[in-house]
């Protein structure tokens, strides 16, 4: 399954949270978790910085935040939890159905978002974005090596059993027609899916390759 890595700005859309990371450039906020309710997000955020009492102080007078609780202060840390009003940053995320990977990074104003997902459904996040008029880089995008991630079930039922019964060894363990009977399907079947597996395995092996 592919993973992208998305920068995007959220001071484009007037991000409250981005806004306050401007003010803090040499900050690291890390979303460590969000729930989104119809009330609002209600979000687990740590900060590294040294300037903890004043990003405290900065929370208490910022009218998006409904309530917030600090969990920890220290020399470069400050760990809080807040319940605010939901972005427009966060929008493209919740209509095209993803979920990130946390934490979230907000640097300077940009989010770095990690998405895996489909090819489709990372398509419509960045659709998303860009009706939403958010400013974004992609920074990568990786294709997963795990090759059962690549199969249907059924598929990598059958590589294994065929690895492990010696079909693929010279001379053959077993024939197609015995896989056949192990899996339970008829020959003719048992062929058409040795075929598809073989052939998803082949086509990533060349899309990797030429990358």
């Amino acid at each position: 399954m592919p993973q992208i890595q998305v920068k995007l700005d959220g001071t484009a859309v007037d991000g409250w949270l981005a806004i306050i990371s401007t003010e803090f450039p040499d900050a690291e906020f890390r979303l460590v978790a969000t729930q989104l309710r119809d009330e609002g997000a209600f979000v687990v955020l740590e900060v590294m910085t040294p300037k903890g009492d004043t990003l405290v102080r900065r929370f208490e007078e910022t009218p998006e935040v409904d309530s917030f609780e600090v969990y920890h202060t220290g020399e470069r840390m400050v760990l809080l939890r807040f319940r605010a009003s939901a972005t427009k940053s966060y929008d493209p995320l919740r209509r095209s159905k993803n979920i990130s990977i946390y934490p979230i990074i907000l640097r300077d104003g940009w989010f770095s978002v990690e998405l895996s997902a489909s090819h489709d459904q990372l398509s419509k996040y960045t659709d998303e974005l860009a009706a939403t008029g958010i400013p974004y880089e992609i920074v990568s995008l990786v294709q997963s090596h795990n090759t059962s991630e690549m199969l249907t079930d059924r598929q990598w039922e059958f590589i294994v059993e065929a690895a492990e019964r010696g079909f693929y060894d010279t001379p053959r363990g077993c024939t197609l027609a015995e896989l056949g009977e192990i899996l339970d399907i008829h020959k003719s079947s048992v062929s058409r899916l040795r075929h598809r597996a073989e052939s998803r395995i082949i086509k990533n092996f060349l899309e990797e390759a030429a990358q």
